[in-house]
């Protein structure tokens, strides 16, 4: 059996050790299983694992008077089970995992070269229902992965119905034995591309996946930024879209979420629900998306500016209310805005760790009361509480929940910029913004293309949303063997009922 640095120096190489190890847990079960009195077999399970109506049914078919005589070899017993994905190994490896994942462990009764594996895994505990919770749409389908592994792949399988979307499985985990499932569309997906990311799942060396968001984390191209560089999704339609677009997504059993990638910046701001109304909209939503971000970015940064170093600037029918508003204030405004951020980033966490009504309750009642209150106390200005709930408000804009919580961590040392050097301040925090982006990667790709390298041709679908008769190509910038995805749609001219009808 293979070892890894992360695990034991006691490493297990024969079956009654590793049978021995298993037997410390309370819910590893070794029974007899008589079928005849010729032959005595032993079984061997995790009751947590498998399912105990599947064990009761393979017990009943293999004790059938009719069969149960003829059965004196594993080989007799694998056929004679109803169960399908049954094999005869003496791979160690392999019968750990198997075991592991839910299979019975059959051997012959004082015999250790051969022993027969029955998939009867459980289901219990997955939810009957898949709608998304985070990446919610009003328009278009609902449908969203969940814990089960072979679910999602079925859900993808279904929207993708061709031979070249090829679904490699790999392993995770020193310990968890997590297994990774890894899609892609054969002959679109580029190959250094699906090679890279390949290479990189298997040489993780980790302990435990838990969910796909910590494979994010693993592969990265930088561990030091904020910024996420594969798209995270539970949407089934989202993972689609990527995986016609020439991206790679993975996703691990135990997750209802994937990774996409290669990404860029501006993906993370793409909304399917863009896709599915007329272009027009769809492309007024995503200018309303990012302006709300740039918004999110500078407000509270902005204010400070002004009023610590650019007061001059300002309006006098707006500097007049300004000064209304802040003459009982004591502190500077660099700290009544961050302590109004740090405020509202308390409601948040607290509002998202409670129970949905409850956190729904504190979020509004807290928010108001705090603020009226603030207010009421002169420990800030209403102007300021007003620019933080808006720069709050649209930092949830985002499609994309990582990337709405980067955005939310800038605005702290934007805000630190301003209060030190005013705009000058902000011009060199956007400056190191635009940098930090343009030297970030996603699986070897630029973060920042189309813009920086420029890609013109790719540009069509960046900031609004072009028509289909635009986005017939996919993205150059992945690199895909075949570039077009369909056909441009011919504009067909409809004849009026005056025109056909003869009227002038």
């Amino acid at each position: 059996m293979s070892t890894s640095p992360s695990m034991p120096n006691d490493s297990i190489s024969t079956f009654d050790q590793f049978i021995d190890l298993c037997s410390r847990s309370n819910d590893f079960v070794t029974a007899n299983l008589n079928i005849n009195s010729s032959c005595t077999f032993i079984a061997h399970y995790l009751k947590t694992l498998v399912d105990q109506s599947h064990l009761e049914q393979l017990i009943h078919s293999l004790q059938n008077p009719h069969d149960a005589h003829e059965i004196k070899s594993l080989d007799q017993l694998k056929q004679y089970n109803p169960f399908e994905g049954s094999f005869v190994t003496n791979d160690l490896d392999k019968i750990e995992s198997s075991v592991f994942g839910g299979f019975l462990l059959i051997q012959e009764e004082h015999k250790s070269d051969a022993f027969l594996l029955i998939p009867i895994t459980g289901k219990q505990g997955l939810r009957t229902d898949n709608d998304t919770d985070v990446e919610f749409s009003v328009v278009g389908p609902k449908i969203g992965f969940i814990e089960d592994i072979d679910t999602n792949v079925h859900l993808v399988r279904m929207q993708l119905r061709t031979p070249r979307l090829i679904v490699r499985e790999l392993t995770v985990g020193t310990i968890s034995k997590t297994k990774v499932v890894m899609m892609y569309l054969d002959g679109i997906a580029n190959p250094d591309n699906v090679s890279m990311m390949e290479a990189r799942i298997r040489e993780i060396e980790f302990d435990i996946i838990l969910d796909t968001t910590q494979l994010d984390e693993l592969i990265t191209d930088n561990h030091n930024t904020p910024f996420p560089l594969f798209t995270t999704s539970e949407r089934r339609d989202r993972v689609v879209f990527a995986l016609i677009s020439g991206q790679i997504a993975v996703s691990t059993d135990g997750s209802p979420y994937f990774i996409t990638g290669p990404s860029t910046l501006f993906d993370f701001f793409l909304s399917p629900e863009d896709y599915y109304l007329p272009w027009v909209l769809g492309s007024f939503f995503r200018v309303i998306r990012i302006t709300g971000v740039v918004f999110s970015l500078f407000a509270s940064a902005l204010y400070v500016a002004l009023l610590t170093h650019h007061y001059e600037v300002i309006p006098k029918e707006l500097l007049g209310r300004l000064i209304y508003s802040r003459q009982n204030v004591p502190f500077p405004p660099v700290l009544e805005a961050l302590v109004l951020e740090a405020t509202v980033e308390f409601l948040r966490e607290a509002g998202a760790r409670l129970p949905s009504r409850i956190g729904q309750t504190l979020g509004i009642v807290g928010g108001v009361i705090l603020g009226q209150a603030a207010v009421d106390a002169a420990l800030t200005s209403n102007i300021l509480i007003i620019v933080v709930s808006l720069s709050a408000l649209t930092s949830f804009v985002t499609p994309i929940y990582k990337m709405s919580n980067a955005i939310r961590f800038i605005r702290f040392p934007m805000i630190i910029l301003a209060a030190m050097w005013g705009l000058f301040g902000i011009a060199v925090g956007l400056s190191f913004l635009l940098l930090h982006l343009s030297r970030l990667e996603s699986l070897g790709s630029p973060y920042t293309v189309p813009f920086f390298p420029l890609r013109a041709k790719d540009l069509n679908d960046r900031f609004i949303r072009a028509p289909f008769s635009l986005t017939s190509n996919r993205p150059g910038y992945l690199r895909p063997p075949f570039l077009k995805r369909y056909e441009t749609p011919k504009k067909q001219r409809k004849k009026s009922k005056i025109d056909e009808e003869g009227y002038v």
